[in-house]
Parts: C-alpha cells; structure tokens; sequence
C-alpha cells in the first residue's frame, strides 16, 4: 500500500474518531433550545461553520459544510487521483446546490456548497441560466441526462444517477447504492404515483432489475429486489412505512461504515468507512438540532437511528 493510502487512512481514522457520535447528539438532542444545543456544539468539530448559524435551516446547513470541508481535507491526504473515489460519495452536494438553484425561496438566499476538487461539474452547471440549460449541461457530464428539465425531473434524475455513479466506482459502497435506488424508486412509484423519466428508468433497472423497475405493485416490486435493497424494504409492507426503512439504511450505512474504519488494513476501504461515519454523524446532529428546536423533544427519527 503506498504512503499516500496509508496517510490518507490515518487522515480518515482521525476525523471519525471526533465525532460527537450517538451519545454526544443526544446530549444535543436533549437541550431545552437550540441556542443551548448551538452552544454544547462548540465542543465539536461542526464549531467551525455553526458558530454563526442564525436558526434551525442554518445551523444544520452549516453541519453538512463541515461534512462536506472534512471530506475535501480527507481529499487532500489521498495519493494522487485518490479524490476521484470521493467525488460519487460527495455527489449529493451537488444534488443540493441544483434544487436551491431551482428554488425560488433558496436561490438567492443559500450559498451553494464549495465542493473544489470533489465537484462533478457544478460551475458548468452554475452557469446554466435556464432549466434547458441545466439539463444539457447534465447531459454533457458524468451525471447524464436527467430525461427533462422540469425541476423534479433533473433532481430525481441526480438522484438516481449518484446512485448509479456511487455503485460503478465505489465497490465498498455498492450495496449503499442500491438500496438507495429502492428508495427513490419506491417513493416514486408508489408514494407520489409518478412514473420515472426514461433515462431514470434505465438506471434503475441498471441497479434494482428490470422486475423491480417495471412493478406494478408494491408488493411485485419488493419481491423483485435485489437482496440489498431486500433486507432495506424486509417489514416495510406498506409505502407509508418507507421512513422506517430510510432509518435502517443510515444504520446500515453506519455499522458497515464502522466495520470498514476497524479493518487493520490501510487503504481505500478505510476512507470509504471513514465517509460512512462521518456522514451518519452528521445527519444524526442535523435532527438533533431539530430536536432542540422543539424542546429536547426527540424525533421519532433520531430516537430510532441513536
């Protein structure tokens, strides 16, 4: 393993191992405000872009920067073209950048995410200065043609080709991948009742099967899954029940994640955990903020995944 490998997995046992983690979110959880739970994260490495935050959206906003900035610090430790296994891990950024352009309450108020080196081709996309625009812009890249330029087209169409991009390039990640296209798919279909663009289609079947993909039902389209996605939906009988099955794959996420970051080994493996951990701390602190927010109360959400 070079040095670089070597230095980079340091770099990413390092920044996992200053998590506040569970029982630190919960401490957070449980204050009586979001002022007191602003102040108990001063402690923490997300201090650096909340110390300004000005209410709820902001300050957990603010929490996936930090996500994002240890992630392009990690970057930097990789050997050379290292980086390029981040860029589908960090691709939701990307994601989100699109759908505050989209919006008309987000565009000019919300900064986009500085992502540097782990960008797809966000200033191309920034420069688009129409939806068609956009979507040729996406068409022209890795992330491919989203199959329309209405707003929920080109989201749903990222959505689903990070999905697609994630499984392709990052093999430890893979089985993330495809239960996250479950998830999309499922919402879709049989949440919203909204049939997928084509090339959406397309890489769904690419990851879930042509079965899944084409069901007509719910049921037809559990049974069709592949066995990651499988285990993701087992219990889940109802589409309402779908936010049961989002908290189980953050678990998921998180107990592989810790698993890759315990292998002796240095390597590629150990970032991706390094990745895993670092994004489910993130995500568990967001709804710890919210928790705050209402009072200490605990969401249902955070009380399942902490």
């Amino acid at each position: 393993m070079s040095a670089g490998w070597v230095a980079g997995a340091v770099r990413a046992r390092a920044l996992a191992v200053r998590c506040p983690g569970a029982v630190g979110a919960r401490e957070i959880a449980v204050c009586p405000s979001l002022d007191e739970a602003l102040r108990r994260l001063g402690g923490t490495p997300y201090v650096r872009y909340t110390r300004e935050a000005a209410g709820l959206p902001e300050a957990q906003r603010a929490v996936s920067a930090t996500l994002l900035w240890h992630l392009r610090v990690l970057a930097g430790w990789l050997p050379r073209g290292g980086a390029r296994l981040l860029v589908p891990l960090v691709s939701g950024f990307e994601v989100a950048n699109v759908v505050a352009r989209l919006s008309p309450e987000q565009q000019d108020r919300v900064p986009p995410y500085r992502l540097g080196a782990l960008e797809t081709v966000w200033r191309r996309l920034d420069r688009a200065a129409t939806p068609a625009e956009l979507r040729a812009a996406l068409a022209a890249s890795p992330w491919g043609d989203p199959g329309g330029d209405t707003p929920w087209a080109l989201t749903t169409g990222m959505r689903m080709a990070a999905a697609r991009r994630t499984a392709l390039a990052v093999p430890q990640a893979r089985d993330w991948a495809v239960a996250r296209a479950a998830l999309l798919t499922a919402r879709e279909l049989f949440v919203h009742g909204r049939s997928l663009p084509e090339p959406v289609r397309r890489d769904a079947a690419r990851l879930l099967g042509g079965r899944a993909s084409a069901a007509a039902s719910y049921q037809e389209f559990r049974e069709g899954l592949p066995a990651p996605a499988r285990r993701l939906l087992a219990g889940v009988e109802e589409p309402g029940g779908l936010w049961r099955a989002e908290i189980r794959w953050w678990r998921t996420v998180r107990d592989d994640g810790a698993a890759l970051l315990r292998d002796g080994r240095h390597g590629p493996g150990v970032v991706v955990g390094a990745v895993a951990v670092l994004s489910v701390d993130a995500w568990r602190v967001r709804a710890a903020l919210e928790s705050a927010a209402r009072g200490g109360r605990l969401g249902e959400a955070f009380d399942a995944l902490a």
